[in-house]
């Protein structure tokens, strides 16, 4: 029988503020004398049971992290978390906005110290982390724009990645594409959120604006046979949060994730977690409910595996080191 906790794991859709423990949280909420009342379960999970009350518990949460010293801490316990559930490289996504208001100089404080956090879990559990800074779509297009120009400012080291989290809702990819070729003539790898929320257009909608090689879900391409051949053509990579889908209800089911679907049309799919502790998964949970629903091996998993190390924002020394942990 499999240990799908110790199989060794790559992740590349994490957020670093939706990983938080609630442990951690609750720990700098008590320092800081912060009352985070009515965010917890009695078992001490984080409560919520709609999508607007997953939001309100999601920024309590977030309000007790204030320094860049709390995000080093935040780093090192969401990688320990990883760690502990065999993940040897993790992609992060972060935000210059939350992480010190958009101003230059406070990012940069805010990214040395998230990168020491890194190193410091390198060193303790040998687990590869980049990063990946994003700017926040409901924000608009001016707002991306700074954003881009702060992160292509600060590329380089473990900022290997752009990105754009946010509401997929507010306005068309279109409308942020200068934002993302700031980004890409800094060197940075492109992914974006789209086809979670919102159907298939915005998956194409995506693809047509931006020159991105990964799209973060993307799950509701199946809605489009088309586009799933497009997307299998492209190379394009998913990064698919399978226990998200389901805990924000945009798939009922496990059997009814198409992420199995998407594979056998030769999409590219990764396995990741999203906001872990809010939607009660982990990686072993994740590999776990794949294997019991769709009867996936260990060598599915290696392959996905290689899949998304070919995908990952890293150099390549890192990536073939990491690809021979899958061989």
């Amino acid at each position: 029988m499999i240990d799908w906790k110790t199989v060794p794991k790559t992740e590349l859709h994490l957020h670093i503020e939706g990983a938080a423990p609630p442990d951690f949280i609750r720990m700098l909420a008590a320092e800081k004398n912060i009352d985070l009342s009515g965010s917890f379960k009695d078992d001490g999970s984080y409560v919520w049971t709609d999508f607007a009350e997953f939001l309100q518990t999601y920024e309590r949460a977030c309000s007790v992290l204030q320094t860049p010293d709390d995000f080093r801490r935040l780093t090192e316990a969401v990688l320990d978390v990883s760690a502990a559930n065999g993940v040897i490289y993790t992609e992060m996504f972060l935000s210059p906005d939350f992480c010190g208001g958009g101003d230059l100089g406070a990012w940069k404080e805010y990214l040395a110290a998230m990168t020491l956090g890194a190193k410091n879990s390198k060193t303790k559990h040998g687990i590869e982390t980049r990063f990946i800074a994003t700017c926040i779509r409901h924000f608009g297009p001016d707002n991306a724009e700074k954003t881009a120009e702060i992160v292509a400012k600060t590329a380089g080291g473990l900022l290997t990645g752009f990105g754009q989290g946010g509401e997929e809702r507010h306005l068309s990819a279109g409308h942020f594409a200068r934002a993302f070729k700031i980004a890409g003539d800094a060197g940075l790898g492109l992914t974006s959120h789209a086809g979670e929320i919102l159907g298939s257009d915005s998956v194409r909608e995506t693809l047509d604006a931006f020159d991105v090689t990964r799209i973060g879900h993307g799950v509701r391409a199946i809605e489009d046979p088309s586009l799933v051949e497009r997307l299998a053509a492209e190379g394009i990579v998913l990064e698919v949060c399978p226990g998200s889908n389901i805990a924000l209800d945009v798939f009922s089911k496990w059997k009814d994730h198409p992420i199995a679907r998407l594979r056998d049309a030769g999409v590219k799919v990764t396995v990741s977690t999203d906001d872990p502790p809010y939607f009660y998964t982990d990686m072993t949970r994740e590999y776990r409910k794949l294997h019991e629903t769709f009867g996936w091996s260990l060598e599915d998993f290696q392959d996905m595996n290689k899949t998304a190390m070919l995908a990952a924002f890293c150099d390549d020394d890192t990536r073939q080191r990491m690809l021979a942990k899958f061989e």
